[in-house]
C-alpha cells in the first residue's frame, strides 16, 4: 500500500507534493530505512537521489530510485554465452577498472542487454540520465546540438561506453547518441551506478585530487573540471620494458605519468635503410608528464612508440573522455606539436614523421 500511495505522487502536481512529502514524511522514512536490515545509510543516500529528482521534476529518476527502495540489489538473469559477451565488452571500461571483485560481480548482474537499430536514438541531448551504457558492437554517432544547429562531434566504433556524466552529475544528457548501424548494448540502472561506481569514484577523488591538481597541464583547469578527470581515468601498471602504445597503431587513450619513467622512441622514415628499423629515443616522461596526445589532436597514428622503464603506473583516459574534457587544454597541446617538430628537425633534419607517421 505503501508503495502505490508514493508513486500515487506522480501526477500533474509532482513537484509540489513530492517534494513535501520527502521533507515532512519522517514516517516513511523510519519506515523505508527499518526494512533494510542494517542498509539505512546507504538506502537514505538513495533517499534523497529521490528527493533532488524531485527538485528538478525529473520523473524518470523518481520512479528508478523509488524502484531500488524495492529492490535493493538488481539483478538481471543471464546465459552462460551473454555473461561472456558481457565480461568481453566490459574488460577495458575505465569506470570499472577500479572496482573489487564483489563490485564488479554486482554490476554485471544488474547490467541488461538493449538491441539497437540503425538511426535509433540511445540518449537525446537534454533529457534526464536513466542508463549508462557498455558498446557491445555496432557505429554510434555522437551528436551536439548548439545555437539551433546539430553536428556529429565524433563516433564510437565497436567499443567504448557513454551516458555517466549525467548520473555522476544528476544534469541532462550533455549528447544524442543515435546508432548508425545495427547493435548491442549493455545497460546499467541509474541507481546501481550512483551505488557502486560513485561510492568507488569518492574514494578515487580521494587518492588522485592532489595528484592531478600537481599536472603542469591541468592548473588551467577549474577544481570542479579536474575532479571530472578524476572520475574517468583509470590506473594502469607496466612492468620494465613493456611497450605502452605502438608507432602506426589508431590512438584510443591518453596518458599521464603517476609514477616511474616513459620513454618515448621512434623510427623514422627519413634514415637510411640500414637503419630505418631500429628505433631511436627522442624523450623521456617522468611523474605528472603526459605522452600519447599528439594522436588525439591530430586524428592521426601514433607517430611514436611508448615503453616503461622499471615499474610504471600511468592514469589513462580514453578518447571520448578527451575530447570532452581536455578541450580547455587543447592550445597548449597543440603549442607542443611545434616543439616536437623542432625536436625531430634537429635530430633527423625533417619533421616528416608527425606529418606522416606510421610505421
Amino acid at each position: 500500500m505503501r508503495t502505490v500511495s508514493i508513486l500515487g505522487l506522480i501526477q500533474p502536481e509532482f513537484r509540489k507534493k513530492t517534494v513535501d512529502f520527502f521533507l515532512c514524511s519522517s514516517q516513511a522514512l523510519t519506515v523505508f530505512v527499518a526494512g533494510l536490515e542494517g542498509k539505512g545509510i546507504l538506502f537514505f543516500l538513495v533517499f534523497l537521489d529521490c528527493y533532488f529528482a524531485c527538485v528538478n521534476c525529473q520523473h524518470n529518476v523518481f520512479v528508478m530510485s523509488l524502484s531500488f527502495c524495492l529492490a535493493f540489489y538488481v539483478v538481471h538473469p543471464k546465459t552462460d554465452e551473454q555473461r561472456c559477451r558481457l565480461q568481453e565488452a566490459c574488460k577495458d571500461i575505465l569506470l570499472f577498472k577500479n572496482l573489487d571483485q564483489e563490485q564488479l560481480s554486482q554490476v554485471l548482474d544488474a547490467m541488461f542487454e538493449r538491441k539497437v537499430k540503425p538511426q535509433e536514438h540511445v540518449i537525446d541531448q537534454g533529457d534526464d540520465g536513466d542508463n549508462f551504457y557498455v558498446i557491445e558492437r555496432g557505429l554510434y554517432d555522437i551528436i551536439v546540438a548548439k545555437d539551433n544547429q546539430s553536428r556529429c562531434v565524433g563516433r564510437y566504433d565497436n567499443h567504448g561506453s557513454f551516458g555517466e556524466l549525467a548520473l555522476m552529475y544528476n544534469t541532462p544528457r550533455a549528447a544524442t547518441i543515435v546508432a548508425t548501424t545495427e547493435g548491442a548494448l549493455w545497460g546499467l540502472d541509474r541507481v546501481t551506478f550512483r551505488r557502486i561506481i560513485l561510492k568507488n569514484n569518492a574514494k578515487k577523488r580521494k587518492t588522485y585530487e592532489l595528484f592531478i591538481e600537481s599536472v603542469p597541464l591541468l592548473k588551467s583547469l577549474e577544481a570542479s573540471e579536474r575532479m571530472k578527470i578524476v572520475d574517468v581515468i583509470g590506473e594502469k601498471v607496466y612492468q620494465n620494458g613493456e611497450r605502452i602504445i605502438s608507432q602506426g597503431d589508431k590512438a584510443d587513450c591518453f596518458y599521464i605519468v603517476e609514477s616511474g619513467e616513459v620513454k618515448i622512441l621512434i623510427k623514422s622514415k627519413t634514415m637510411t635503410s640500414k637503419e630505418a628499423n631500429q628505433e631511436v629515443e627522442i624523450a623521456r616522461c617522468h611523474r605528472g608528464q603526459y605522452f600519447g596526445e599528439l594522436a588525439l589532436v591530430t586524428n592521426k597514428p601514433r607517430a611514436a612508440s611508448a615503453y616503461a622503464v622499471g615499474e610504471v603506473k600511468c592514469l589513462v583516459m580514453d578518447v571520448q573522455a578527451f575530447e570532452r574534457l581536455l578541450g580547455p587544454c587543447m592550445d597548449i597541446m597543440k603549442r607542443n606539436i611545434t616543439h616536437y617538430e623542432e625536436q625531430l628537425v634537429a635530430m633527423f633534419g625533417s619533421s616528416m614523421d608527425l606529418l606522416d607517421p606510421g610505421n
